[in-house]
């Protein structure tokens, strides 16, 4: 018999199981999903908001009209590209979608950038001439003189060819007895720039050669483009003994032809400019000397090559990845700090602003100015006050001392008239007061006498 009880049971188990999700591990389960749907997707659109963080880094947005999407490309994928991204650029970018677990956003890991309506290589190739011609790499005044009489000449050039093969060729034909060594690298292709610009340090660090020549056969744009990238001009920069290049065709031109210090036409045209006509029996025996030792280099090289691309690559490849994630929450947390200072900074500065108002509103300056103005005016009224008193008073004095005057007994002793006193100083106005033999004193209007009676009448 069914019981309630059992039919529960069975309605429960019925039920969907509720799974509950950390958001790190919801992150992580949809970057799973997205990079194994679109792990390697084109999309087309305008690069907006460029910014290269310090470590080296590229973020910016991929906007059409109404839709946009964040990307960043890692150090390790971009500095092979063949020229650098900037603001309003459309462009074809290659790459995966990926979930930044620290917002939650998804982005695109970007591995490949492409200009749309504009060539890339030749973008490229007016990007860097601007740049290196900034920076004086092509100025004639840097340019050195090829020695006259070289006896050692360098080459770094593909080990095949008819290039390697006409250059050997001319220059023991003009100049037998030359010592040539060559410094097989590979001139197209994935790989070349970095051997070329190992053979030019080479040479540069050994100081073996009085001249070094730097070429490769005519091609096309591509073909050529070793000798357009920035490595491989600031390598022939940087070189210690003169360089000539000699890439291409007479019409061909590369960045690495303005930076040498002599261009030449073609390879065969190098050998002929930097040395004189000798016979042509030493540059054979010259020539088998160097292909030996160009396939042996060449050999080399490829083996190590091979032992890089079986599995050293993919090491590389992994731990650049792992250190782009930490090194972009680095830019993130970086950003964000930015930001923060930037607010505190403008917050405070507003609070400056409202003090130095509320100060502007309680200064004493002008008030004092204001009291100074009204204390001058006072002392001017003061002063005016004084000196028209002062004036009545002269005038009143004027007056009283010519009244003195008119009445000083001094006025009447000018007359001719004197005051005489006894010996106390009393005036004597009778003679009843006197007797013969006393002493009196005469005050005349200038000086004093003093005389002694004999008689009285």
């Amino acid at each position: 018999m069914v019981t309630w009880g059992v039919v529960e049971q069975y309605a429960l188990d019925l039920l969907p199981r509720r799974r509950v999700y950390g958001v790190s591990e919801l992150n992580a389960a949809i970057g799973a999903v997205l990079g194994a749907e679109f792990a390697d997707v084109w999309v087309s659109g305008e690069i907006s908001g460029l910014k290269l963080a310090t470590s080296g880094h590229y973020y910016f947005t991929l906007k059409e009209r109404e839709a946009q999407i964040r990307c960043v490309a890692f150090r390790s994928a971009h500095r092979f590209w063949k020229f650098k991204p900037q603001d309003g650029l459309a462009v074809l970018a290659r790459g995966r979608l990926d979930v930044y677990e620290a917002r939650g956003e998804y982005q695109l890991l970007v591995e490949l950038l492409e200009p749309q309506g504009h060539g890339a290589l030749q973008l490229a190739f007016e990007q860097l001439k601007k740049k290196l011609a900034a920076e004086g790499l092509f100025e004639t005044a840097r340019k050195r003189p090829l020695p006259r009489f070289p006896r050692r000449i360098g080459i770094v050039t593909s080990p095949r060819g008819a290039v390697i093969s006409d250059i050997i060729q001319i220059l023991l034909r003009r100049f037998p007895g030359l010592h040539i060594r060559l410094f097989p690298a590979l001139v197209q292709g994935e790989g070349s720039v970095e051997e070329v610009c190992r053979g030019i340090e080479y040479f540069s660090r050994s100081g073996w050669p009085d001249v070094l020549i730097v070429g490769r056969g005519g091609g096309s744009l591509e073909d050529l483009w070793t000798f357009n990238e920035e490595a491989v001009a600031r390598a022939i920069a940087a070189c210690s003994v003169p360089v000539v290049s000699a890439v291409g065709h007479e019409t061909d031109v590369t960045i690495a032809d303005f930076v040498a210090d002599l261009r030449a036409p073609t390879p065969s045209a190098a050998a002929e400019m930097i040395v004189c006509t000798r016979q042509e029996l030493f540059e054979r025996i010259a020539g088998c000397r160097a292909k030996l030792a160009q396939a042996a280099r060449y050999r080399l090289a490829m083996l190590v090559r091979r032992l890089q691309q079986q599995g050293v690559q993919r090491a590389v490849t992994w731990l650049n990845r792992s250190i782009g994630r930490n090194l972009q929450r680095v830019d993130d947390l970086t950003f964000r700090l930015r930001d923060s200072v930037r607010r505190t900074l403008d917050a405070r500065e507003k609070a400056l602003r409202r003090l130095n108002e509320r100060l502007a509103r309680h200064d004493l300056r002008p008030r004092f100015a204001a009291d100074r103005r009204r204390l001058e005016q006072s002392q001017a009224l003061a002063i005016h006050s004084m000196r028209l008193r002062l004036a009545r008073w002269n005038g009143r004095l004027d007056q009283l001392a010519g009244k003195l005057s008119q009445l000083s007994p001094l006025r009447i002793l000018d007359r001719g008239y004197a005051i005489v006193t006894d010996r106390s100083g009393a005036v004597l106005k009778s003679t009843r007061t006197l007797a013969a033999g006393s002493t009196i004193q005469v005050l005349l209007a200038e000086g004093c006498l003093e005389a002694d009676v004999t008689r009285t009448d």
